[in-house]
C-alpha cells in the first residue's frame, strides 16, 4: 500500500464504529510504515461541554443532553483541530463518526483536497433502529437515555442519510456498505475484504 488510507467510519449510533475502528487502527499500526491518526469527534465534543467553560461549552451541553444534532460547524471544529496540529503527510487517517451531514462530507472532501489525499473510504456499517437501539441501551452511557437514543436515531435518516447520498452520487470518493449485524469478527473481516486489505 503506497498511498496512506483515510478511512471514514459512518453509521446510526451503537452500530459498532468505534470497535471497527480500533481494529482498523491496530491492523495499520502492524502492517504499513506510516503513523496512524485516529479522531473521533465525539470525544472531541464530550471534552467541551465537560468544560462548562464556554457560551459555546454550555449551548452545546444543552444540545448533547437533549440528543439533538451539534451544530455543522461544531462538528468541523472537532475534526478539524485534529487534522491541522496532527496529521502528517505520510499518516493513515482513520476518522471515527464523521461525516454526520452532508455538508460535513463537502467540507471532508475540501479538506482531503488540500491535504492532497487520494486513498479515501468512506465506510457505512448498516445496522437498523431496532439494533442499534438495544446495543445503546447496553451500553449505559450517561448520555444514552431512550428519548436520547430515539433522537439520535432519528436524526440519521434526516442528516446522516444526505451525507451517505452525497458519497453516492456527488463524491469522487465512493462510499463502502458493510452489514454491521453481524459479529465483531465478521465485519471487521467484510471490511478488510472490501478494502483489499
Amino acid at each position: 500500500m503506497n498511498k496512506p488510507l483515510t478511512l471514514l467510519l459512518t453509521g446510526r449510533s451503537g452500530c459498532g464504529k468505534g470497535t471497527q475502528a480500533d481494529l482498523l487502527r491496530g491492523y495499520l499500526e502492524k502492517n504499513t510504515e506510516g503513523p496512524v491518526l485516529y479522531v473521533y469527534a465525539g470525544d472531541k465534543m464530550r471534552e467541551l461541554v465537560e468544560k462548562e467553560t464556554s457560551l459555546t461549552s454550555k449551548l452545546a451541553k444543552e444540545i448533547m443532553m437533549s440528543g439533538k444534532k451539534q451544530p455543522d460547524f461544531l462538528a468541523v471544529w472537532s475534526w478539524s483541530n485534529e487534522l491541522v496540529a496532527k496529521l502528517t503527510e505520510d499518516a493513515n487517517l482513520i476518522i471515527d463518526g464523521s461525516p454526520r451531514t452532508a455538508i460535513e462530507a463537502k467540507v471532508l472532501d475540501e479538506a482531503f483536497e488540500f491535504y492532497k489525499r487520494e486513498n479515501i473510504k468512506p465506510i457505512l456499517l448498516e445496522v437498523s433502529c431496532e439494533w442499534a437501539s438495544e446495543r445503546l441501551l447496553a451500553r449505559k452511557r450517561f448520555d444514552d437515555t431512550e428519548e436520547r437514543i430515539k433522537n439520535r436515531l432519528e436524526y440519521f435518516e434526516k442528516f446522516v442519510s444526505p451525507a451517505i447520498e452525497y458519497y453516492e452520487k456527488e463524491s469522487k470518493n465512493k462510499l463502502i456498505r458493510v452489514n454491521g449485524e453481524q459479529s465483531i469478527e465478521k465485519v471487521h473481516k467484510e471490511i478488510m475484504r472490501k478494502l483489499d486489505l
